[in-house]
């Protein structure tokens, strides 16, 4: 491992969908195990067979920038009982990652040995409002997201539900937990804050978190368990094979 990933950094790899040309779709394709390609086939639709091909180079590539003597095709990848995947093979005992695909754009989060989750989601699809925050959102939630005006509305919809879901994806048990029974506490002044119902038994203290928009359109979040330490966010912007266009 020549390229250390810094223990106090975590990084966040994207891609914009649209850059991405065929020849190098072939490219990608060449990474990938049998069962990779032939669920891309599944895909009805060219776009989302694209996306997954593009995802699935992305980890690769990415993984094999830190671990430079594996190869991106030799990565194997499992899932836990709740979906979240994870390296199986080579053994890399460091290493944590995950992954969030919209229309439009793909990313990476990867860091040293902490949990972590990433989701990103076009702003511009028909869903996201109230409607779906009542159901899901908490009391309080719900109550902050009513107060804001009505224009700045939509994007704190998806301010909440994008730290949501990477913090559930961080936790690595998907929707068993309760959307409603934890809290974002948004502020322009101040840093993000969570807090748990007492069911929940999780640590506001442990946990850091970013927000961001990568593009007009985009909306990401980024959930850590930062047990230690504050980290600090890198962002690359690639297409797998070429070196990054940003780092901040």
């Amino acid at each position: 491992m020549i390229n250390l990933l810094p223990p106090n950094e975590v990084h966040l790899w994207f891609v914009l969908t649209n850059e991405i040309e065929a020849a190098q779709i072939s490219a990608y394709q060449k990474l990938m195990t049998p069962e990779e390609l032939e669920k891309a086939e599944r895909f009805h639709f060219e776009k989302d067979r694209h996306q997954h091909i593009i995802t699935r180079a992305l980890v690769r590539t990415t993984l094999s920038h830190y671990e430079d003597d594996i190869n991106p095709a030799d990565w194997r990848f499992s899932k836990n009982k709740y979906g979240r995947p994870e390296i199986s093979s080579p053994q890399s005992h460091s290493l944590r990652f995950n992954l969030s695909h919209t229309d439009g754009l793909i990313a990476c989060a990867v860091v040293i040995k902490q949990d972590i989750g990433i989701d990103v989601e076009n702003i511009g699809r028909q869903a996201g409002g109230i409607d779906i925050a009542n159901r899901f959102f908490s009391t309080q939630e719900v109550q902050d997201l009513d107060a804001v005006p009505e224009s700045q509305k939509r994007e704190r919809f998806f301010d909440y539900w994008t730290l949501k879901e990477s913090y559930i994806k961080a936790r690595g048990m998907g929707l068993s937990l309760p959307l409603d029974q934890f809290s974002f506490h948004l502020s322009d002044n101040k840093p993000i804050r969570i807090s748990f119902n007492p069911q929940l038994e999780d640590n506001p203290n442990q946990w850091q978190f970013w927000k961001l928009q990568p593009t007009l359109q985009h909306k990401l979040a980024i959930s850590l368990c930062n047990k230690e330490k504050k980290y600090r966010l890198i962002i690359k912007k690639v297409k797998p094979f070429e070196p990054s266009t940003l780092s901040i």
